[in-house]
């Protein structure tokens, strides 16, 4: 965390917080030792021991590892060890909402006054493990996520690498707790960027937002003046994309700033402010806060490695890239799966085993019964440039086929497009064999990748740059992919060539993500997907809130 970000901390007030924690902890551990001394003695004490043993038995990973302690306490009693373990648990949960999480499930407030109100050995036991289980929650949330992400949405197909919580307990019991409790959130330079636009974003929500909305039914262009273009700039200097003016004509700065706001929100950079432009200015600093939630969320759902080498495919911004050690080393405009049911694309991770030149399109089958057999049924010869294959690979007839004799769930057959120039798939598709059949792939329909919002696939991501892609790919073991590439297509229909070292891949959904600079930029939520994600949240007890800096 910065200096910057740590001089914020002190200044609104953290200093103060941490003063009343230590008092409140002074005061519960006299409190506990004015009544008889338990905490002192509890760790010796057979009813402490046997508490714990009760209150643990319905939790097989308390039971275990309290059993090897003996049951003595982790967190109560009035040694050195278990003073700092509490403190550090305590401040953790004072400070889970600075990491998105619902501050009331951690109620450190209430833990004190139970471990204060302590009347015998047995309730101190009890309460030792109450907090490992509270602690393990807390663990659980912070570093792997509040939500199951496919109960919130059903094509989120990610594997959650939640942490072995006996573990958890074993480690932290052997660590200095504050630098414990440190290492449990991400730990990747996108999560400590989320962050920080986070506290930012809090003190423009106390401060009262980025101004008025820009009330505008035109657009507005270079050289308009109007009441509407100087609430535009007023907006656009609030959110610091250009310098103080008041000016309310339309001149050259202004269209520079919406221009590198157009950017930062993938919009076309053109510099006019229509409607599409002035709904994402419009957009309130809350929901921004929102957006970063969800990213934060999502980020912790992939708190793993994701590679060295690995592809990064973001749904919401239309672009595949190759990151190699944290760079993006390539990057290429895509177009992905339509708002439609069955056609939105899915998010999961998988590895690139191998790419296909020359290849042939093998229709999905639920596109030949949805949408081709309905053809074939008023004209055996329509979409002509598929052929429809047996089982056995052969081709079927198509004048001597009754197609209307089938429906969705008898039509036997399949359907492929050769190898050609306007072939569905292009010149090259990119394979990690998975069980939703989704890869990356050409396309002849070359115009899609001119339009802002690029979601008119059946699923698969397609790429604007394929041999590129294919190329950079491919540079890591042969010392001239161009030529490779070439020579290997020359061999005809569907060659396969092997990635030597497969590359991970990851499609994922982001509508708010950070810059290597530090910078922050949002997208639309094209498939509502973290609309759902955020009301999952605030149910738990997630909210936004405003912080003065």
């Amino acid at each position: 965390m910065g200096s910057r970000t740590i001089g914020r901390f002190l200044h609104s007030g953290l200093i103060q917080v941490l003063m009343a924690r230590f008092l409140r902890f002074v005061i519960a551990v006299f409190a506990a030792i004015s009544m008889g001394g338990p905490a002192a003695v509890a760790q010796e004490s057979a009813a402490f021991r046997q508490a714990v043993a009760e209150a643990a038995a319905g939790d097989r990973v308390l039971l275990n590892f309290y059993r090897d302690r003996d049951f003595t306490g982790l967190w109560i009693g009035s040694g050195k060890d278990e003073r700092s373990r509490r403190a550090a648990l305590l401040t953790a949960f004072d400070e889970a909402a600075d990491h998105g999480l619902p501050a009331a499930r951690y109620d450190s407030t209430a833990l004190e006054a139970k471990i204060r109100n302590a009347r015998s050995q047995a309730d101190l036991g009890q309460i030792d493990v109450e907090l490992s289980r509270v602690f393990l929650s807390y663990a659980r949330d912070i570093q792997t996520g509040v939500l199951v992400p496919g109960d919130v949405v059903e094509d989120i197909n990610r594997r959650v690498p939640h942490r072995d919580r006996g573990s958890i307990l074993d480690a932290f019991s052997k660590s200095t707790p504050t630098a414990f409790i440190r290492t449990l959130p991400p730990q990747s330079e996108e999560y400590a960027r989320l962050l920080k636009a986070k506290f930012d974003l809090e003190q423009i929500v106390a401060a009262g937002d980025w101004g008025a909305p820009v009330y505008s039914e035109v657009t507005l262009r270079p050289g308009d003046s109007s009441d509407a273009v100087l609430a535009l700039r007023n907006r656009l200097i609030r959110m610091g994309y250009m310098r103080r003016t008041a000016s309310a004509v339309y001149d050259g700065p202004l269209q520079e700033a919406v221009q590198r706001f157009q950017l930062d929100h993938g919009l076309n950079p053109d510099g006019i402010a229509g409607q599409g432009t002035l709904g994402e200015v419009n957009v309130t600093a809350a929901a921004r806060l929102q957006s970063i939630f969800v990213a934060m969320e999502r980020e912790r759902w992939n708190n793993q490695p994701l590679g060295d080498r690995h592809i990064w495919v973001n749904l919401t911004d239309f672009t595949a890239k190759i990151v190699d050690h944290g760079e993006v080393t390539f990057v290429t405009r895509s177009v992905v799966g339509a708002n439609v049911e069955d056609q939105r694309s899915p998010e999961f991770s998988d590895r690139m085993e191998y790419m296909v030149l020359n290849p042939g399109w093998y229709v999905p089958r639920s596109i030949i019964v949805k949408e081709y057999l309905p053809l074939l049924q008023e004209d055996p010869l329509a979409v002509s440039n598929l052929e429809i294959t047996r089982e056995d690979g052969s081709i079927v007839e198509r004048l001597g086929t009754d197609f209307s004799a089938f429906d969705e769930t008898t039509f036997p057959f399949g359907m492929r497009e050769p190898p050609s120039q306007g072939n569905a798939l292009g010149e090259v598709k990119f394979m990690f064999p998975n069980p939703y059949n989704i890869y990356l792939h050409d396309t002849p329909s070359q115009s899609l990748f001119a339009k802002e919002v690029r979601a008119f696939s059946h699923g698969c991501i397609r790429l604007d740059d394929p041999r590129d892609f294919a190329y950079a790919l491919l540079a890591k073991q042969v010392s001239d992919p161009i030529s490779y590439y070439a020579s290997m297509k020359a061999l005809g229909d569907e060659i396969e060539v092997r990635l030597e070292q497969p590359v991970p891949v990851h499609i994922d959904y982001r509508t708010a993500f950070t810059t290597a600079a530090g910078g922050i930029e949002f997208r639309r939520d094209i498939y509502g997907r973290d609309a759902k994600i955020w009301d999952a949240l605030a149910r738990e007890g997630v909210a936004v809130r405003a912080v003065r800096g």
